[in-house]
């Protein structure tokens, strides 16, 4: 489902499978929550959120071609030092 503005219904839409690049997996989604943060978007308290939007950024899912499962957390960045 796609946000296209603030304050509107989502959408149902077909989306291009992503194409995972240097260091990257591609996972595939079994649950995802919607947070607050989602919620602000929707309700046009963020400004310039980049839209359209697919809502959820809290993921537990399976890497493709792979049998190991992940959890996926919003983080603004990371250095990729750490061990978490």
């Amino acid at each position: 489902m796609l946000l296209d503005a603030p304050e509107r219904a989502l959408r149902e839409a077909a989306l291009p499978e992503p194409r995972p690049g240097p260091g990257q997996l591609l996972v595939q989604v079994n649950v995802c929550g919607v947070c607050r943060t989602d919620l602000h978007v929707v309700d046009g308290e963020l400004t310039q959120p980049k839209l359209p939007l697919v809502l959820g950024h809290q993921i537990v899912g399976t890497v493709v071609g792979e049998d190991r499962r992940v959890g996926i957390p919003w983080l603004g960045w990371t250095d990729g030092e750490c061990r978490y």
